[in-house]
């Protein structure tokens, strides 16, 4: 199954899921294992600073001059209106680890960056050299700071996976037999996909293996619902349901089509688990707004020929089947139409993006007898009868959109039987094609990257699709091998250390908020108080630094190093049964949605929790407390805030201070709020980008109101927090910058995470679909709403242009 959509809903992660990684109750003092605790903490920072300045030659050359001439270096002026007086040298930090800091920080900068006004253009300010020094892959759509950590990261995992097994962690484990086995299981799985001449060899006989279980579950010469024909007569529904067969076999190899199920904490009552159904993220194309280019329908259209011709002429070898796989995958122009065509009905029958956001449009529970009244075609009881663990019968499901299940239904009412399985085969191809290397899925290959914008001959470097496959597939034994290498127990108590600066300073700007009601006021108070913080990664389910524990999650994944598709299916199958094995059972809150490797955080509204993986917490983002507070006061310091500012965003403002779904909040306060949000819908609506053709887009200030108001919450909640901190102890400045005021600084290293740059293909996508402004808007809306910026830069115009916390 894919529950993705219903936890993007509950979750609200910082960066788009798609932008990096793929992947996704313990309390704050989470407690390292002897296995980490042996790790020096002057080690990791030499494997940081390591790793760091292989990728950077360019900055090690400037770190050179640096060391040799920190006085004689560039003297920075004009930055602000009113320059600073130069420091004496015994306040700037000349330690290598600043050194190295201030390098990158100097080459992010814009060059020009002395005749910019930071209060104009503040993201070319910061992130003018970056964008220079970062291009396009042509296998890239988008590049950011945070894809060039998960890169950083990629080569750190690749050494892991591509050398033998250390000795040394052998010697150090508390259990080396399950150590040793799950490396091996790890390794075997990477070792597949990186046999690419095997998986050349056996071509796309492995999908069409998967394709034939289609058509022995949807035989179109018996009809899609042969069974029921009496169903509205006889109350029932009958499990000889070709299509719900059909439906529950895909939903167990991760394949969703027609209608997405999701497995989740209940929000009326999270300690429940409750099952869902929400429209396809993705209906065939992007999403809805693709279905209205004729083109790219046109081209699409052809690319839905041609593959399915193409694995017609690689399944007639083989004689038995030829007749059953000539019905399965021949096509006419017409069938292509009518598939094309039922995908756009399904697109904009779907609810809008902001809606499907929004938990007051989207939780919308029903009782069993209730769904099957929208979706009669669709028989519930067998499939969870398939899926479900054994006697389960839902209390209630969360329909997150019943008008798109009566338009699903409306479409089974006249779609034709070679439509509807042309179809599911149609969802099976897209879902594994990038498992597949045969000439007959070459046409979908180049129609996606086509679609992103990237060259349709290139391809990634293979090691870097296996290292994203590992982590997707196996990622918590990958978290593991992660962990022991590129993260310390200092770094993890110095997180914990900042979120709780952070969360006495949002509890500062709730009690300083006049226009809530005092009733109000004080639960979200209390709210604050019990946001549970995770740092770095889980130590229950699984125990990441735990390898018995490890081996026992992945015991029922079985791959080898000869099968790379045959894996992809086993984990799929993995993931979908412990999914599905939820229901009827407690939430399982230490559970992440997010593995340690992931360069992402989000923040969890039923579980009021805050997550921050390891991954995340490496330079640029994240530094050693040795360094300059505001150098991670000032990035990670604002994701803390942004991941704690959605719990009194427009959506986790809907959550109490147990995760509950409840209005807590009186007219009073929802009346002062949604004038305060009006503010940043309409500032953010005002940002454009040009599409292919040169037309304008807006961003959508509804659909990213969200984490435009986490982005200027979280900003304003770090800053404070540093501030705290530097009274009690003043900081040092770093060198070649110290003509900037430590105030200054702060906000000079905010945007660490959002330099980037994206083709028009992606950023037009992300429009239509990301919850996220564009990562300049961002960086520029942030910092419009920031006070404490302008007064750092004098700006003009000191009050922020839309606040509410």
């Amino acid at each position: 199954m894919n529950g993705n959509r219903y936890h993007e809903e509950e979750a609200a992660p910082l960066l788009a899921g798609d932008s990096l990684n793929d992947d996704s109750q313990t309390n704050g003092d989470l407690k390292p294992t002897s296995s980490l605790s042996r790790e020096p903490s002057i080690k990791q920072r030499l494997l940081s600073l390591w790793r760091w300045a292989r990728n950077n030659v360019r900055i090690l050359a400037l770190v050179a001059l640096l060391s040799g001439g920190l006085i004689a270096m560039v003297v920075f002026i004009g930055l602000h209106r009113t320059p600073v007086p130069e420091q004496p040298t015994d306040t700037i930090c000349l330690t290598p680890a600043c050194v190295i800091a201030a390098a990158g920080i100097l080459e992010n900068m814009s060059p020009n960056h002395h005749s910019i006004d930071p209060c104009e253009d503040f993201s070319n300010y910061v992130c003018g050299g970056w964008e220079q020094k970062h291009d396009l892959r042509p296998d890239q759509d988008s590049v950011s700071s945070g894809s060039v950590m998960y890169e950083s990261s990629q080569q750190t995992l690749r050494h892991l996976l591509e050398s033998p097994y250390s000795e040394t962690a052998a010697a150090e484990t508390s259990n080396e037999s399950s150590d040793r086995a799950i490396f091996n299981k790890i390794q075997s799985a990477y070792d597949a996909c990186m046999d690419e001449k095997t998986i050349q060899h056996r071509g796309s006989g492995p999908l069409l293996e998967v394709l034939r279980k289609i058509g022995e579950y949807f035989p179109v010469d018996s009809g899609a619902f042969s069974a029921l024909s009496n169903q509205h007569q006889q109350g029932v529904f009958s499990e000889g349901n070709h299509l719900t067969k059909t439906i529950a076999y895909l939903a167990s190899i991760g394949v969703d089509a027609l209608v997405a199920f999701g497995v989740d904490a209940d929000e009326k009552n999270p300690d429940s688990v409750v099952l869902s159904m929400s429209a396809l993220s993705r209906p065939g194309l992007p999403s809805k707004e693709y279905y209205q280019d004729k083109d790219v329908v046109k081209s699409y259209a052809n690319t839905i020929g041609q593959v399915l011709e193409g694995l017609l002429r690689e399944a007639q070898p083989h004689e038995k089947s030829a007749n059953e796989d000539r019905t399965m995958f021949e096509c006419n122009e017409e069938l292509v139409k009518a598939v094309v065509q039922l995908e756009s009905d399904l697109a904009y029958a779907s609810p809008k993006e902001e809606d499907a956001e929004d938990v007051t449009k989207y939780y919308n529970p029903r009782s069993l007898s209730e769904v099957r009244s929208i979706l009669p075609q669709l028989s519930l009881p067998h499939l969870l009868s398939t899926l479900a663990p054994s006697g389960f019968v839902p209390h209630k499901i969360i329909v997150a959109s019943p008008s798109y299940l009566e338009a699903v239904s409306q479409q089974l009412e006249k779609a034709a039987p070679e439509t509807l399985r042309a179809y599911l085969v149609w969802k099976t191809v897209q879902a594994y094609v990038d498992e597949v290397e045969d000439d007959a899925v070459v046409p979908l290959k180049r129609f996606n990257k086509e679609l992103q914008g990237k060259d349709p001959d290139s391809s990634e470097e293979r090691w870097r699709t296996c290292v994203r496959a590992a982590d997707r597939g196996l990622g918590w034994i990958l978290s593991k091998f992660f962990v022991e290498e590129a993260f310390s127990r200092e770094a993890k108590e110095f997180g914990d250390q900042i979120i709780y600066d952070i969360k006495d300073q949002f509890v500062e700007k709730l009690r300083g908020a006049k226009w809530m009601s005092p009733e109000v006021r004080d639960v979200a108070v209390e709210k604050v108080h019990q946001i549970v913080q995770k740092i770095g990664y889980p130590t229950k389910s699984p125990d990441v630094l735990d390898p018995e524990a490890i081996r026992r999650y992945y015991s029922g994944v079985h791959v080898t190093n000869a099968t790379y598709f045959g894996n992809a299916l086993a984990i799929a199958q993995f993931k979908s049964h412990r999914e599905w094995s939820k229901l009827g059972k407690p939430t399982n809150r230490d559970e992440w949605l997010m593995t340690a490797v992931t360069v992402n955080a989000y923040y969890n509204p039923p579980g009021n929790e805050i997550v921050f993986p390891a991954g995340i917490m490496q330079p640029p983002i994240f530094y050693d407390p040795s360094l300059p507070p505001y150098i991670s006061y000032g990035p990670f310091g604002s994701i803390s805030g942004h991941e704690l500012t959605h719990a009194f965003d427009s959506n986790g403002r809907h959550y109490d201070q147990n995760g509950n779904y409840t209005d807590w909040w009186d007219d009073q306060t929802v009346d002062a709020f949604k004038a305060k949000e009006q503010c940043f819908v309409d500032q953010y609506s005002n940002f454009t980008i040009l599409d292919p053709q040169g037309q304008e887009l807006h961003v959508n200030g509804r659909l990213t109101l969200g984490e435009n108001i986490a982005d200027a919450g979280g900003l304003s909640a770090a800053y404070h927090a540093w501030k705290k901190i530097e009274e009690k102890e003043p900081s040092q400045l770093l060198p070649g910058l110290q003509h900037f005021t430590k105030e200054q600084m702060f906000f000079i290293t905010y945007p660490s995470l959002f330099c980037g740059k994206a083709r028009q293909e992606r950023a037009v996508f992300l429009i239509h679909k990301d919850p996220h402004s564009p990562s300049w808007a961002r960086i520029l809306g942030t910092v419009a709403n920031s006070g404490e910026f302008r007064e750092a830069f004098n700006c003009p115009k000191k009050e922020p242009t839309c606040k509410i916390w």
